[in-house]
This record gives structure tokens, sequence and C-alpha cells, in this order.
């Protein structure tokens, strides 16, 4: 299940998802996507908490479709903020910002602990 940490006016949207990941979890995270691009913003900052997130209960549809649109709007997304407690997406997430930072030139994909939501909200409102 997915849910909307926070609303912004501005180019940010931050989710937090529980438990599992379905195909119409990822079609409302499209959708509040493609609201802030409908809206006239170039590029939208993303933060995803998945702290309690448990990937045995996540659609394989799902992660298709969602790197799928990724892929699809990689010209459109910005910062990305990946909060969570977990040294294994810790390291990932700084493997995966090398390469997001050579295709992003400015943008950044960066690992916040849960104790850090702050600053991760903070990290994806500015731009």
């Amino acid at each position: 299940m997915i849910e909307q940490i926070k609303t912004f006016e501005t180019n940010a949207v931050a989710l937090e998802v529980i438990g599992g990941f379905s195909e119409t979890d990822e079609k409302f995270a499209q959708k509040l996507i493609q609201e802030k691009l409908d809206a006239g913003f170039d590029i939208v900052n993303i933060l995803v908490k998945v702290d309690e997130y448990k990937i045995m209960n996540t659609e394989a549809k799902a992660i298709f479709e969602d790197l799928s649109f990724l892929f699809k709007k990689i010209k459109n997304i910005g910062n990305i903020a990946i909060v969570t407690h977990s040294k294994v997406l810790k390291v990932l997430v700084s493997i995966d910002n090398v390469i997001y930072k050579s295709i992003k030139n400015g943008k950044s994909e960066k690992y916040f602990d849960v104790e850090q939501l702050d600053e991760a909200l903070e990290f994806i409102s500015k731009d």
C-alpha cells in the first residue's frame, strides 16, 4: 500500500510504501508524478519511505511497471530521497547514485535514515 506523506505546492512528491507494493499503488504513484508534470513542472523530486516495506508482498508486475514508467520519465525526475532503516539499501542507493548522477547532471539519489525524514523532505523541496 502507498500513502502520500505530505502534499507540496512545489515539484515534490513524498510517498510511503507500507507492507507491499501493488499495481494499484504503482498507478497512484504515477498519477501523482503526472499531476506535477501536468501542473507545469519540468522536474519532479521524489521521496519514497520504505521503512515498513515487505518485498514478499510486492507484485512483480508492479515493479516492472514502476521501472518502465521511471525510464520513460527519467528526463523529468529530479532528486530522489530514499528513507528507510536498512544497511543494504544504504549501500544500494549510494551505488545507484553514482549512475544516476552521471545521467542526471546536478541531481542525486540520496539515502536518509528514518530519523532523518525532515531532512529528506527538505532535500526534495529545494530546486
